[in-house]
């Protein structure tokens, strides 16, 4: 089993349409023992200036200029993660995280998980 760690940035084939792209990992290692699976939000080119992109300074691996785009979060299977590509700047993950509690309406959250 591979795992991968929150803050990864992975090349992921998500499908016929969505093409083989890069990824952050926003889910924990191993968030289910009985499912080889990581949830992740992609990178795209296609810049909307939406509230539920986030924007991060273009590194050297990229061809060019991406957001990541809150929208597309999925929980892919393992065995399409191509490969680890770097890790992505802490500062822009908190925004991540940030986007996601909006996006997914967290802010109630009260307490710890249920057992």
């Amino acid at each position: 089993m591979t795992n991968f760690n929150r803050g990864d940035v992975v090349l992921v084939d998500l499908g016929m349409q969505a093409k083989v792209r890069p990824c952050v990992v926003v889910s924990i290692s191993r968030p289910d023992s009985q499912r080889n699976m990581t949830v992740v939000v992609p990178m795209t080119t296609e810049v909307r200036h939406s509230e539920c992109e986030i924007t991060f300074p273009k590194p050297p691996w990229l061809r060019q200029a991406s957001v990541v785009n809150l929208l597309g979060i999925a929980g892919v299977d393992n065995a399409k993660i191509q490969r680890r590509l770097a890790s992505f700047p802490a500062d822009k993950m908190q925004d991540i995280s940030r986007g996601l509690v909006r996006l997914l309406d967290l802010r109630h959250f009260v307490g710890p998980p249920s057992s």
